[in-house]
């Protein structure tokens, strides 16, 4: 069994940065695909970025491809989200997700992810 602890959310301004965490443990996930989905409030749960397990490939949603950066250190046993340039529409629940190794990476899409964590908010305000 996976247990997700997130950290790192908050408050910011547009245009500001912040880096959410999320910390697996119960067992090592070096090998697990890791994810980062987000929910706004009335709307579903959308794909935010996703990392292959060791870190060998990443993928991003159009709306953060390249304000947004997923990297995870397996030594810690930690995922992160460094979003940067943010932007009002940014504001949602950050969700991070394990998905247990298999023969095919499914980043993008929820149900193939195994382990969720609690969430976190983000708010950015103007």
């Amino acid at each position: 069994q996976v247990q997700l602890v997130e950290s790192g959310g908050g408050s910011v301004q547009a245009g500001g940065s912040l880096r959410v965490s999320c910390a697996a443990s119960g067992r090592t996930v070096s090998n697990y695909a890791m994810g980062w989905f987000r929910q706004a409030p009335g709307k579903e749960r959308e794909f935010v970025a996703a990392i292959k397990w060791f870190g060998s490939s990443t993928n991003y949603a159009d709306s953060v491809k390249g304000r947004f950066t997923i990297s995870r250190d397996n030594a810690k046993n930690t995922l992160y989200l460094q979003m940067n340039s943010l932007k009002l529409e940014d504001t949602a629940v950050y969700y991070c997700a394990a998905q247990v190794p298999g023969l095919t990476w499914r980043p993008a899409q929820s149900f193939a992810y195994d382990y969720w964590c609690q969430g976190t908010q983000v708010t950015v305000s103007s």
